[in-house]
């Protein structure tokens, strides 16, 4: 019905556009490709290229309300506590990257100041880490917040998953 090729961009709001350029064009090193100046002096709207034609699009808004952590996006990282966040609302952006620069990029996002997880080898055991990858690793990932504490991931596939991957839908309201 519908022919997807993947997420054109998210759109995320910051606080201070000068921050947010700077971390993820300065630090992240995603080029900034696109800026909007918004209708009736509403703010700005601009877009980063998180690669393969996808964008990561953040609005600034100067009379938005602040931050409401833990309700409207993670109040922490997994590794510091609870990082569940309301319904309706975004919980991280996962950016792809390269399994095997997974470490090379703590180290690089460490190297920057930007405070991170350690790699993450999630897996279908009873907590989802794994110590040590192995076949049953389905995915790697570290985790990290940008200035206004957006959760950040990057991730990377391990293996091709499959049927089986997916479990009975169980869930509800």
């Amino acid at each position: 019905m519908f022919e997807f090729r993947g997420i054109n961009h998210l759109a995320l709001v910051c606080k201070d556009m000068e921050r947010t350029v700077h971390f993820y064009r300065d630090l992240l090193g995603m080029p900034l490709i696109k800026t909007i100046d918004l209708p009736f002096g509403l703010g700005k709207h601009f877009f980063f290229d998180c690669g393969n034609g996808d964008a990561v699009a953040f609005f600034w808004f100067p009379d938005a309300a602040e931050a409401a952590p833990g309700v409207s996006a993670p109040a922490n990282r997994p590794d510091q506590g609870n990082a569940t966040s309301a319904h309706g609302s975004m919980n991280h952006v996962a950016f792809a990257v390269p399994a095997e620069k997974m470490e090379e990029y703590v180290e690089g996002l460490r190297s920057k100041g930007i405070d991170c997880t350690e790699v993450a080898n999630h897996d279908d055991s009873e907590l989802g880490i794994a110590e040590e990858v192995h076949p049953g690793v389905f995915v790697r990932s570290v985790y990290f917040q940008d200035p206004d504490g957006i959760l950040l991931e990057f991730a990377a596939w391990t293996r091709a998953l499959t049927p089986e991957d997916v479990k009975p839908l169980v869930a509800t309201a």
